[in-house]
């Protein structure tokens, strides 16, 4: 029980050194949220309180066909919110991956991302 309590209070205590750091910049932010199921991604204006872009594996035109769980379906979701972004004209922009580890599916949505344009 000790063990379980310890492992999320570090997850805790990560994700808050995370996002302190990523809110301190002054940029955008790319925060990132991963079911068993799916992954999320969207940019947020802290300042305005708002989201601008966003994009997932729910969303049919983001992934057609198979699992929304695979680095593939995180990869396609990094490339869709770039382009996306790009539209509205947002390259620079911060990545927060909250209390997650950057490995795996967060990494393949990551570097997506940066090959698609965004600069983080």
């Amino acid at each position: 029980m000790k063990l379980i309590k310890r492992a999320a209070k570090q997850k805790e205590r990560r994700g808050f050194r995370v996002q302190n750091r990523v809110r301190s910049s002054g940029r955008l932010r790319l925060t990132v949220f991963r079911s068993n199921k799916h992954i999320y991604a969207q940019i947020v204006d802290d300042v305005a309180g708002q989201t601008l872009v966003s994009a997932s594996t729910v969303e049919k035109s983001v992934l057609p066909e198979g699992h929304g769980s695979d680095c593939a379906a995180a990869a396609a979701v990094g490339k869709a919110l770039a382009s996306r972004a790009k539209e509205k004209g947002i390259v620079e922009i911060a990545f927060d991956r909250g209390s997650y580890r950057y490995h795996g599916r967060l990494a393949a949505l990551a570097d997506a991302a940066r090959e698609a344009g965004l600069s983080f």
